[in-house]
């Protein structure tokens, strides 16, 4: 199995040489760099002006089983996918750890994604079968901006509840209103109010509360595709969920 990675600078490449000696010996990691930083990379290093493209290129060409954004811009690599692909947008889903070592899946986790009912209801479906691949709980818990008792103190919370109870009801999943400590009990997936809000749970479980984030596959195109926060302290987790769900892509 060969998974691909994205290194932005010559600083990046001994974490990502460290990630790959972590991995089975089966799987081959091979880093996309510009010709600058591959200088300094040996053979697993694969150059072009455009490391991003060439990534992107090789992962829906099947030359590669699995790609992992790393440290690659993100807006120029995910639109490159984007294009590749043929799709109007990406829908990812994050898998999480708690700094108790809870595991779950988050999505919306992009700014611009999962804003309507229609959205969210996507996100359950493919996160749901995500969830059952990775071994986590089959409950999914929709949140909401507040709890039932809160209707009528702001318009954005009515509407925010009333769009997690018709998500949950279309999606056969719960409406755990804002209550995400006891959703991630019972569920393997959340779902958050919108891309803001699972930004920013995103963000304060892995950068000020002592959790982990491990990537976050992109759930509505054929092709395995890890994506990664540039601020990733390690890339063993996000390399092994693509090594993970490549394998069950293909069977093996």
């Amino acid at each position: 199995m060969i998974i691909g990675i994205g290194a932005a600078s010559a600083r990046d490449l001994p974490l990502m040489r460290r990630a790959a000696a972590a991995l089975d010996p089966g799987i081959l990691v091979r880093i996309y760099c510009t010709p600058e930083v591959a200088a300094d990379g040996g053979p697993s290093c694969a150059a072009s002006p455009d490391p991003a493209a060439a990534l992107v290129a090789d992962l829906v060409a099947d030359r590669i089983d699995a790609a992992v954004r790393g440290t690659l811009p993100a807006n120029r690599t995910l639109a490159r996918l984007k294009e590749a692909t043929g799709v109007d947008r990406l829908e990812r889903v994050a898998l999480l750890e708690c700094a108790d070592g809870r595991r779950f899946l988050l999505a919306p986790v992009g700014v611009d994604e999962g804003w309507t009912v229609a959205e969210k209801v996507a996100l359950i479906e493919r996160g749901r079968e995500l969830a059952r691949l990775l071994g986590l709980p089959p409950g999914v818990g929709v949140l909401s901006g507040g709890r039932l008792g809160d209707l009528g103190r702001h318009p954005a919370v009515d509407r925010s509840m009333a769009d997690a109870e018709l998500a949950a009801r279309l999606g056969d999943a719960e409406h755990c209103e804002i209550l995400i400590e006891e959703a991630v009990e019972r569920c393997g997936l959340v779902i958050a109010p919108d891309g803001i809000a699972g930004n920013l749970i995103f963000r304060t479980l892995a950068y000020l509360g002592g959790g982990n984030g491990h990537g976050a596959p992109v759930t509505n195109i054929r092709a395995v595709f890890i994506d990664t926060s540039r601020a990733s302290a390690e890339y063993v987790s996000a390399l092994g969920l693509a090594a993970t769900l490549a394998a069950a892509r293909s069977g093996r």
